[in-house]
């Protein structure tokens, strides 16, 4: 980030709190995948606020503030935004802190317990903040999401041919995200993008939210990059959250457990795919680091899911026999 920025971006902050530049202090408070990084403003009185720095040829931060005002009259947790220049790409932000949840996770009893809360937190989006001004998560979307696995996974950096079984997985994941109610999803529900501040969880990164499968932010939390579960410790949180959301109405009676169920795992191979793709174009494409090591942890998720879905079989020994043991090498290759 050159000087010239950082200066116009403390001017800026300075001016939104009718103070003098040399009044305030600008430290660093981390950056994301994105283009986006954060400063931490403190003010003459001890106070302390988020600036976001979102250069505008990179990153639209108008979804961020829409969505982010929306929610925050709702009464949803999430920063309050204090002030915006979209032209400049700059936005001041409450503080909630420096403690994602995954700072949290000091045992096994501890992920339960914040997963959840998290999972509470879900529900209380869905309930509040109707998804009618969301881009829909349609048939598209998802396709293109999947086609990332293909196009940067396998094509650009494993250099594998797509096995005959994909377009049958493919289309059944399109298929069975479809038929769930639609709701806000937050698209990136992991437990990096909860904040926890005088132990309430809040939302961020919720820019690219959308309305799409209720199941979504579920499997964003449970199948996230910080924990795998177990069978029955998945299975006993989905069901947490099944339960809820039909005592809430979000989920039809006639929809089961079972059928519930199913369509998490459908969708958890959607997102694993989606993720292997994501991970080989960030390194790739806009050379961020530190992603391809967190690949086989994703993979495992996508046989968990592969697991429970008989009927993709096919695909599930090709992931085993082929697709595993390239990106075990191919990794192997890349230390040395």
């Amino acid at each position: 980030m050159s000087s010239s920025r950082i200066n116009a971006l403390t001017r800026w902050a300075a001016e939104q709190n009718s103070l003098n530049q040399a009044a305030i202090t600008l430290s660093p408070a981390g950056g994301d995948a994105s283009f986006r990084r954060y400063f931490r403003l403190t003010l003459p009185d001890g106070r302390t606020q988020i600036v976001m720095d979102a250069p505008p040829v990179q990153e639209d931060s108008s979804s961020f503030v829409a969505i982010g005002n929306r929610w925050y009259a709702a009464g949803l947790p999430v920063p309050k935004i204090h002030a915006v220049n979209l032209d400049d790409g700059f936005l001041l932000l409450d503080d909630l802190g420096s403690t994602p949840m995954q700072d949290l996770f000091s045992d096994e009893a501890s992920v339960l317990n914040y997963h959840e809360k998290a999972l509470a937190l879900i529900a209380e989006l869905q309930n509040r903040a109707g998804p009618t001004a969301l881009p829909a998560y349609d048939a598209p979307l998802l396709a293109r999401e999947l086609d990332l696995f293909t196009e940067w996974c396998l094509g650009s950096w494993l250099k594998l041919p797509t096995p005959p079984s994909w377009e049958p997985l493919r289309a059944a994941l399109i298929e069975q995200a479809l038929v769930q109610p639609f709701v806000s999803v937050h698209r990136d529900f992991d437990a990096m993008n909860i904040m926890v501040s005088h132990d309430r969880l809040y939302m961020i990164d919720f820019q690219d939210a959308v309305a799409g499968p209720i199941s979504y932010d579920v499997i964003s939390l449970l199948c996230g990059r910080y924990w795998r579960f177990t069978k029955p410790q998945f299975t006993q949180l989905a069901n947490t959250f099944y339960a809820q959301a039909r005592r809430d109405g979000r989920l039809p009676g006639s929809l089961t457990a079972a059928t519930f169920i199913t369509q998490c795992h459908a969708m958890a191979a959607q997102r694993s795919l989606k993720v292997l793709g994501i991970f080989c174009r960030l390194t790739i494409r806009d050379h961020k680091q530190g992603y391809l090591e967190r690949l086989p942890h994703f993979l495992d998720h996508l046989e968990d899911s592969l697991a429970a879905l008989p009927e993709h079989t096919a695909f599930a020994k090709w992931v085993n026999h082929t697709l595993r043991p390239a990106i075990t090498q191919r990794l192997a290759e890349s230390t040395q």
